[in-house]
């Protein structure tokens, strides 16, 4: 069966996890995924996601979850842009998360970016999701 939304998909899977105080997720793989899941790892919101060996024909991921005294390291975790409505935004009209202390995910021409680095090299893109 296909899947409409990959990427909503995957951050439910790990919301749910770090609801259930799951140590780890997994998720099937791909690119998209991947990258996302680099800037997750690079801002510090997991502890890191490697290639997981299941067996089956399907390729996964398995994502390290992140606590910090026993919270989560990510509180909030939402989808901007969906398949049925597309969110794009410029350089300068990047939205910020609870004043910079959260980040927001773009897919701009240059590879999937955090908001800050977006502002930095200066290209927009399509708002992948936000997390605080």
């Amino acid at each position: 069966m296909s899947m409409t939304d990959p990427l909503g998909d995957m951050l439910t899977r790990i919301r749910n996890g770090q609801q259930a105080r799951k140590d780890s997720v997994l998720t099937p793989a791909s690119k998209l995924r991947s990258h996302v899941l680099d800037v997750l790892q690079r801002e510090g919101f997991i502890r890191g996601y490697a290639a997981a060996d299941t067996g089956q024909a399907m390729r996964e991921i398995r994502i390290d979850l992140k606590y910090f005294e026993g919270q989560p390291a990510i509180q909030h975790l939402q989808r901007v842009s969906k398949p049925g409505r597309r969110v794009y935004s410029g350089a300068k009209d990047l939205p910020r998360v609870r004043n910079g202390l959260g980040i927001t995910i773009v897919s701009t021409p240059k590879g999937v970016l955090s908001d800050a680095e977006a502002r930095e090299q200066n290209v927009g893109g399509e708002v992948l999701c936000q997390v605080f």
